[in-house]
């Protein structure tokens, strides 16, 4: 960021964020609720676990109800998105995650197709399950994987991505911007020939009780609750929050402003004007004269 058009020294910064009397919502509607039990239902199939999570976010807002799941099978936890996240400490994420027991982590960026990392995801999942036991399912020669994460991680993207390097095919999973576009635990879809390589989609989970409000608005800032049960000001106000915290001031140098600011409504107005999305209102003004 270039600083010689401005300067930090009158800049004065929040030094917490006020939630006021806010609660993050719990989101946690009936398909969420059934997804969770077929899960469950479904786990007998399962050889691996493969949790996607949002690069941006890598320790904040993981299920904890999976991690019944994840105790009992090999399990990989892919971060993905990792073109939106800061990954310069990448090293260090690895080892906090493997403080926490995760030991086998693969960044991926699947949306954007940029897949260098996907291709390593077959070869590593086939190595995890021939070294662990397959329980009932020794005679089967097929693996069948189990793709689980909070909502809007990148789980059908994930998907499209494998079919896409292995299988030379088109999506099999709906995308989108939104949380909550798969709704149920859908068949086996597959990913590869060699081996043959297949997975069951998932609906993206909420825990039933978000951890605590700076957990919520993490996962609010990263699109996995859908905004208007946040508040999009509140949302935004955090991010300028954040931003000027960790003194990220490139939103000043991409709308052109004065300088780093700390009031989200100067902020938005600037950037509405700088955009052109200002409206011509009418004002009444006189009434009972």
């Amino acid at each position: 960021m270039r600083l010689s058009s401005w300067s930090l020294s009158s800049a004065v910064f929040r030094t917490g964020f006020d939630f006021g009397q806010r609660e993050v919502a719990h989101w946690f509607p009936g398909h969420m609720a059934k997804g969770i039990k077929q899960m469950r239902a479904s786990l007998r199939k399962v050889d691996c676990i493969v949790e996607i999570h949002d690069a941006r976010i890598p320790f904040s807002g993981r299920n904890p109800l999976f991690q019944e799941s994840l105790d009992v099978r090999p399990h990989l936890l892919v971060l993905n998105k990792m073109d939106l996240a800061d990954i310069s400490n990448k090293w260090a994420i690895l080892k906090q995650l493997e403080r926490d027991g995760v030991k086998n982590v693969l960044f991926t960026d699947c949306l954007r197709q940029r897949d260098e990392s996907v291709k390593k995801l077959v070869p590593l999942v086939t190595q995890l399950i021939e070294s662990s036991p397959r329980f009932h399912r020794d005679e089967d020669r097929s693996y069948c994987l189990m793709v689980i994460g909070v909502p809007n991680v990148g789980k059908s993207s994930l998907i499209n991505a494998l079919r896409r390097i292995n299988l030379r095919k088109g999506k099999a999973s709906k995308v989108g911007g939104e949380p909550g576009i798969t709704k149920a635990v859908l068949t086996k879809i597959q990913v590869c020939e060699r081996p043959p390589v297949y997975l069951l989609d998932t609906p993206g989970v909420l825990p039933p009780k978000i951890q605590n409000i700076e957990t919520g608005m993490k996962l609010a800032l990263c699109g996995t609750i859908l905004d208007h049960l946040v508040g999009e000001d509140i949302i935004a106000d955090y991010l300028l929050y954040s931003l000027n915290r960790l003194q990220r001031f490139g939103y000043v140098e991409k709308y052109e402003l004065e300088g780093p600011c700390d009031d989200i409504q100067h902020v938005l107005k600037s950037i509405a004007v700088k955009l052109g999305k200002t409206q011509r209102v009418k004002a009444i003004t006189g009434i009972g004269e």
